[in-house]
Order: structure tokens, then C-alpha cells, then sequence
């Protein structure tokens, strides 16, 4: 069916956007340069909002009036890595095939980066009344904090919009709800000493057990709390340790032992509930187990990356212009993290809505379906509709 298959354009720049390696740990700025061109050929003038290194950017691009009160579309860049996974062709080579179009990051999110690029020359013919403006961000998968600097500058030197749509894939579901993620390292030091005198040092080993126990008891009081909201799977704030390392040999007491652990909020959670009680336990570790015969070791947690969540806000503008942009008629949450609470933070009605499904992300031979790039389209011709109404 006609409808079910985007147009060659989007095909075309999903294709070229792929082809740029834009792990995570790689910069970004071949990419944006491609896109710069792009838009300078149809008459777009770009903003290029660079990171502190210089070797990554975010972009910003506004169609229409440079006037408050804007839609923007806001997509990222990087993606993750493709080492250690089996993929059947080229990774960085777009392969469409079977109504599907493969490559690293079709889903996540270059498709939905290839859709608002690709409706630029309608935006332009639109005589748009309402700004729409594409925002494409570096390091959503690491830090979300590609979009920080943007953010800063709405309502200062760039105009503030109205309403944000992250187009993460959500089968264009519009998401008003997601948790926050907040990730540490531990490192307790301790003093090495043979095993059969602990007096004479403090073992690192065993005073992170303690911490980590604790984690998993925070993690039962997340659970035994749950979600009132009813809306998340799983339904309760989580807590996990992914790493710990630690100790050279069995008869020396540990000097260090390190430990990565997050958690991941509901909307509703004190975002200082869980370091706080984390806190406590860490006073009571460091006087009652590693410094019980001297002074002897101390522990250091180092906040690593903390992305807010997005609260629900019933009526927002974001919501009501989504849920009519995307035909829907009820919003969603979704389980992972999005840059959408970065803008909520700065006051601007955010939600998460775009093409594919996250169940593609992240994984060998990722792939978004012909279907939902034409529902992409779609997506991008009522958007219009929305945006020429004085």
C-alpha cells in the first residue's frame, strides 16, 4: 500500500545520517555539518551550539517565525556502540529489506532526525503562522546533557517555544511519563594488612558489602512503596548495583573496592530520598566496620549522570498538540530515560513521541519499518496543519 512506504527523501536522508559513526565516544560534527548544508540549501539558517571540547554539537534550526511560542522537534544525534554485536551487514550502511530499514541508530533516533529534515521544504512552503523548530542534540545516550546548552538559551537569544516533542520511538504514542536515572561510583578505601591481624587495617571488601546491602534494602522499601500512579513497568522506583571489583588476594585485607550502582525514579520521587539514606548508612559503615580499629579508610560516592524525569501535566500544550498531531486520544509512559525532563526542568511542556519502537533500539541489525517512517510523514504533514493557524 502507498501509505505504508515514506517517501524516497526520507529513505535518503535516513541513509546519509546512518552512515555517520556518531558512537557516543565519537564526535558528531561530520554529521552536523552534513545537516548544516542541508538546511543552508533551502534557505535555513542553523545555529551551531558546540560542547566545551569543541568536538561535538548540537544544532538548532527554526522554520518560520523567530517568535516565542514555537513547536520544537528534538532528536539526538549519537548513538550507541556496535562493538561485540553480530550484525549481518554493515552497520553504518542503511539496508532496506523486507519493509524494514536497517542500520545503527534507524530507531534510535536518526529516523525521527530524517522525517523533520526531510519536511523542511513543506515546512517552508506552509507560510507557517507558529514556528516549528529542529533541535539535534549529542549525548542523549550517555548524559542527556547535548540539550543543556540550548535549553540555557531559550527565551534569551532564541526564541522560548511552547511545546517540545522528543521523537523517541514510541510506535507514536504520546508519552507524558517516563522515571529519572541517576547513576554513582562508590570507591571505599581501605588499608591493606594480613587477614590474620584486621586490626591492624580496614577492609574495603567488607564495608562495601554493608553499602550494597543496603541498596538492596532501599530497593525493597522502592518496591514495598510502588507506584500509586499505576502507569510503570515495573511499577516502583528501582535500584541496582551493575558493578563491583575490589581486593588483590585472600589473606590481604582489601585496599579498595569500587562499585556502580543508579537508580531510576518515578516522576513523584525526592530526588535526594535515596542518596540521603544512602548517606547515613555510608556515616555508619565508615565508624562501625572500617574505621572500628583506627582511622584508617574513607569512602568517596561520585555522582556519574543524573537525567530528571517527566512528570505528567495533564492539558499541557505539548500533550493536547501531540495527542491531535499523532491521533491519539490518551497519553502513555515508557520505561526509559529521554532528554524530555531536561526541558520540563526549564519549564517548557514537553512529551516523547515518535516513530518505531524502542523494542528495536540498542541491539544487532536495529531496524524501523517502512510503516512507521510513513506514519512519520504523516506525522509531519498534520504537525503543519497545527502550525499555520494564526
Amino acid at each position: 500500500m502507498p501509505g505504508d512506504v515514506p517517501s524516497p527523501a526520507v529513505l535518503d536522508l535516513l541513509a546519509r545520517l546512518v552512515a555517520f559513526d556518531t558512537e557516543s565516544s565519537k564526535s558528531n560534527l561530520a554529521l552536523v555539518d552534513f545537516v548544516s548544508g542541508y538546511l543552508d540549501d533551502l534557505g535555513v539558517p542553523t545555529l551551531r551550539i558546540s560542547n566545551a571540547q569543541g568536538d561535538k554539537a548540537a544544532l538548532f534550526a527554526t522554520i518560520g517565525p523567530a517568535i516565542d511560542g514555537g513547536v520544537v522537534l528534538s532528536g539526538h544525534t549519537d548513538v550507541v556502540p556496535v562493538t561485540g554485536q553480530a550484525w549481518s551487514t554493515d552497520p553504518f550502511t542503511l539496508r532496506v529489506a523486507d519493509g524494514r530499514a536497517y542500520g545503527r541508530g534507524a530507531v534510535d533516533m536518526k529516523g525521527f532526525c530524517a522525517l523533520a529534515l526531510a519536511a523542511v521544504p513543506d515546512f517552508l512552503a506552509a507560510n507557517l503562522k507558529r514556528p516549528i523548530h529542529i533541535l539535534l542534540s549529542y549525548d542523549e545516550e550517555t548524559t542527556c546533557l547535548g540539550v543543556a546548552d540550548t535549553i540555557a538559551r531559550f527565551g534569551a537569544d532564541l526564541p522560548r517555544p511552547g511545546a517540545v516533542i522528543v521523537g523517541e520511538p514510541t510506535d507514536l504514542e504520546v508519552a507524558d511519563a517516563h522515571k529519572s536515572i541517576v547513576t554513582y561510583l562508590t570507591t571505599v578505601h581501605g588499608h591493606e594488612a594480613h587477614s590474620a591481624k584486621p586490626m591492624l587495617g580496614a577492609n574495603a571488601v567488607m564495608a562495601a558489602a554493608d553499602l550494597v546491602s543496603e541498596l538492596n534494602r532501599i530497593a525493597d522499601l522502592m518496591i514495598a512503596r510502588g507506584d500509586a500512579s499505576g502507569r510503570f513497568d515495573p511499577p516502583a522506583t528501582t535500584v541496582h548495583v551493575g558493578t563491583i571489583s575490589g581486593g588483590t588476594a585472600r589473606n590481604i585485607l582489601p585496599k579498595l573496592c569500587a562499585f556502580h550502582w543508579e537508580f531510576r525514579g518515578l516522576p513523584d520521587l525526592d530526588m535526594d530520598e535515596i542518596p540521603a539514606l544512602f548517606r547515613a548508612k555510608v556515616d555508619s559503615v565508615l565508624t562501625e566496620r572500617l574505621n572500628r580499629y583506627g582511622d584508617y579508610g574513607r569512602i568517596e560516592t561520585l555522582e556519574e549522570v543524573a537525567v530528571p524525569g517527566l512528570a505528567p501535566e495533564p492539558g499541557s500544550e505539548a500533550e493536547r498538540l501531540a495527542l491531535r498531531v499523532a491521533g491519539r486520544n490518551h497519553t502513555v509512559s515508557v520505561p526509559y530515560a529521554t532528554e524530555a525532563g531536561r526541558f520540563q526542568v526549564a519549564g517548557i511542556p514537553t512529551v516523547v513521541c515518535g516513530p518505531g519502537s524502542i523494542d528495536q533500539a540498542h541491539q544487532p541489525d536495529e531496524y524501523i519499518t517502512l510503516a512507521a517512517l510513513a506514519a512519520g510523514e504523516a506525522f509531519m504533514r498534520r504537525l503543519i496543519s497545527e502550525c499555520v493557524i494564526p
